[in-house]
């Protein structure tokens, strides 16, 4: 797998509190160092109760933070200063931390970290931090009735402070810790630099479906995993992001709007960039159905030949343009053929509709998780070919997004008017 290292260069000081979640940090370590990130755990006494801080120390490279010293290790990393990282494993010449994430986090250090208590180790770092301006990430675990209005309410208090807060998962009588991609993403989020910060971003992925009948439907291969990969890019850079699709990707940093049909999508795609403050940037990313039909009532009969009557659907790019003549739309163009006609035919689109920026790819990278496109700008005179998973093209779609929309090295330009 192709880990994208968003977190290269970054230290991230994780907090390992006494919920029976602290198992999962090894993973979550796991995790942010295979996107480039240095990894320095402190842990609470209890939390060493549950896991060994050996365990975390094999799992970071570092040993973990377990005790109080005359170091004051919370100033050392969260105190908005920092030496240089020298490899000392024992915190001496710490290097300053960039982000503090606290997983688990229990009731017990929510209600500390809100009330300004930092009698625990992963409190006072908390209480530093907040002090020093360093972002502080909170995954909190714990049983469901404990996750009472009182916690709620000290949530809210953190919330206010400035502090993000990722999940829990209600489910089992547990509010359990989110998952571990979710936190990374949200991880990533807090530590990037990117332009597209504040801009509002409706993507289209995956396929639509035509019914036949209540059992058959009329599709095609695409899978969604260019929409997701996305709407996830967007998200990791700062953007308010929805995605109109048929799947679920269940990240409650992206808004999803369900739908099934191409006309379903496309009165999504309209109402929602009639809402309140519209969007910067349309991404139409889906492999919307060409035709469709009138369905039976009843399941049909398959005991003889059938003979479909298809006709055309809406168009979504020419209802957009329509409705909204001055936004800024990208569009993905697909063929079978490759080549010079693939390109050709992606400037066609690009002018017929009025697009900002067309991804050209072929009907070849329907379905996987890898793929190639050619990515087209300056009104066709721009070509930029790229490769590799579907992670990696969301990114230079992203690069190349950020030159169109004239945000590159700087904040979004409609955002700053």
């Amino acid at each position: 797998m192709d880990f994208t290292k968003h977190l290269a260069d970054k230290t991230i000081v994780l907090g390992i509190t006494g919920s029976i979640a602290a198992v999962r940090t090894i993973e979550l370590a796991h995790e942010l160092i295979r996107r480039g990130a240095t990894v320095q755990a402190v842990m609470t006494e209890p939390a060493t109760r549950i896991i060994h801080p050996d365990a975390i120390e094999c799992a970071t490279g570092r040993a973990a933070i377990t005790g109080w010293t005359g170091r004051v290790s919370w100033v050392e990393y969260c105190g908005g200063g920092g030496g240089s990282d020298d490899g000392d494993c024992s915190g001496g010449g710490a290097r300053a931390a960039d982000l503090l994430l606290i997983a688990p986090c229990t009731a017990s250090t929510i209600g500390k970290i809100a009330h300004g208590i930092p009698d625990t180790l992963v409190s006072i770092f908390a209480t530093t931090a907040l002090g020093a301006g360093v972002p502080i990430i909170v995954a909190p675990a714990m049983h469901e009735s404990m996750y009472n209005p009182i916690v709620r309410g000290n949530i809210e208090i953190l919330r206010d402070q400035g502090v993000t807060i990722v999940g829990p998962v209600i489910e089992e009588g547990k509010a359990k810790i989110a998952p571990n991609d979710d936190i990374v993403r949200w991880a990533e989020r807090a530590l990037g630099s990117y332009a597209p910060s504040g801009m509002r971003v409706l993507i289209t992925g995956g396929a639509t479906a035509e019914p036949i009948d209540p059992v058959r439907i009329i599709t095609s291969r695409a899978s969604g995993r260019m929409g997701a990969a996305l709407a996830y890019e967007a998200f990791r850079r700062g953007a308010d992001v929805t995605l109109v699709h048929s799947g679920r990707i269940g990240f409650s940093g992206i808004r999803e709007i369900y739908v099934e049909t191409a006309e379903e999508m496309t009165g999504a795609v309209i109402g929602e960039l009639g809402t309140d403050g519209g969007y910067d940037l349309l991404i139409s990313a889906a492999a919307i159905s060409d035709y469709t039909l009138d369905p039976a009532a009843e399941k049909i009969r398959s005991d003889r030949q059938l003979t479909l009557d298809l006709r055309p659907t809406r168009k979504l790019l020419e209802a957009v343009r329509g409705a909204y003549p001055d936004l800024a739309v990208v569009g993905f163009k697909l063929e079978t053929a490759g080549g010079e006609t693939l390109i050709e035919r992606a400037k066609a689109a690009m002018k017929r509709y009025g697009l900002s920026m067309v991804v050209a790819n072929t009907a070849e990278n329907m379905g996987g998780g890898e793929g190639e496109v050619w990515i087209i700008t300056g009104g066709g005179r721009d070509v930029i070919h790229a490769g590799g998973t579907k992670d990696v093209i969301a990114g230079t779609v992203f690069d190349s997004v950020e030159q169109v929309m004239g945000t590159a090295g700087g904040e979004c330009r409609e955002c700053s008017e």
